[in-house]
């Protein structure tokens, strides 16, 4: 950043503008992701913090970073966004058969996985000595889960001390609090994470793309597609979780997904299942098509993504939010073959 271009854009030359904001604004959207849990809010936090920066740009003094007066934007607007009571939240989807009670029911039924293509070009850049959990670590979809738990300031505080690596005094202006109270608010932040299973590694968790998680992949695609629920079960761990968001069903162990996965199986019948590889959350996924009897094209059935654990499966998402195929760049039916791996598209502009 030039002084020049600095000034340039608080004259109202919006080219300077883009030209400040432009190195951090995927970093921005990652960080609304993490904090929101839903690619749809988190798209709309970023326009909303932009536009805010635009507008005050006056306001920003230079006492800190640039990099730092964004987020503390963006990251009181992601605030503003989860106490919000008309926050969007996706209706609840109809099931075509009468599911079996599920194990428990969640109330964090907006959570949405990300392509792994626009994670990868994450630039938490030079995270403070803070940091706690790596960038891939971070973005994982039981990390991103977890966060939805706690209270928004919590999530906050963790995000900016223990992702990004701000210092507690940074934090607290941040957040225009004290030192003392980002200290206890991260003290409860980091035990909510522990409550709900979120760590800072996964022990027994294959490398992304190595042999072991393929096969496992492999295995479970076979197994899925066609119907072997006694097989699909046999790739869970003991205490293996199915989650369907936006629905608020949650199935654990393999006793409750395996009855789930009967009664979806009998209502299938002779409606086919295909499976598209992707990647989301630094975890294998797939493109899910159901094609009707006589059809020749398959319609969007959700994305499933994978948690894979000591050669098994420790938790299938089942994600069913309508409008994730378009941002996975998935086709909107199987009859149109898509060649190679399919690629994500920049953070929203």
């Amino acid at each position: 950043m030039t002084e020049d271009t600095l000034e340039r854009a608080r004259t109202g030359d919006e080219q300077a503008f883009r030209r400040l904001i432009e190195p951090y604004r995927h970093e921005l959207w990652v960080h609304c992701y993490r904090i929101l849990g839903s690619l749809t809010d988190a798209e709309d936090v970023l326009q909303e913090t932009l536009l805010a920066a635009w507008r005050g740009l006056d306001g920003f003094a230079g006492r800190s970073s640039l990099r730092t007066w964004l987020y503390r934007i963006a990251t009181n607007r992601c605030l503003n966004a989860l106490r919000d009571a008309g926050r969007r939240r996706p209706p609840e989807p109809a099931p075509p058969f009468d599911p079996p009670e599920p194990t428990s029911r969640t109330e964090v039924t907006w959570l949405q996985p990300a392509p792994e293509e626009l994670l990868e070009r994450i630039s938490d850049r030079e995270p403070g000595p803070e940091a706690r959990y790596t960038a891939r670590e971070a973005v994982e979809l039981a990390f991103v889960a977890a966060l939805q738990h706690l209270a928004p300031r919590q999530a906050a505080t963790l995000v900016l001390r223990d992702v990004l690596g701000y210092a507690t005094d940074e934090v607290a202006d941040m957040l225009e609090t004290s030192a003392t109270a980002v200290k206890g608010t991260l003290q409860r932040a980091r035990a909510g994470l522990r409550t709900h299973g979120a760590t800072l590694a996964e022990h027994g968790t294959p490398l992304p793309d190595s042999p072991q998680e393929r096969d496992l992949t492999r295995r479970f695609a076979e197994t899925f597609t066609s119907g072997d629920v006694d097989g699909l079960v046999a790739l869970l761990t003991d205490d293996a979780w199915l989650t369907m968001p936006p629905a608020p069903h949650r199935y654990r162990g393999p006793t409750a997904i395996a009855a789930f996965l009967s009664v979806f199986t009998a209502w299938r019948a002779e409606r086919r299942l295909r499976l598209l590889p992707i990647r989301a959350n630094s975890r294998p996924a797939f493109g899910c098509y159901l094609t009707e009897p006589g059809a020749t094209t398959g319609r969007p059935a959700g994305i499933l993504v994978l948690t894979p654990e000591a050669g098994r499966l420790r938790a299938v998402g089942w994600f069913l939010h309508d409008d994730l195929f378009g941002h996975f760049r998935l086709p909107e039916r199987t009859g149109v073959e898509v060649a190679g791996p399919r690629r994500a598209e920049p953070a929203p502009s």
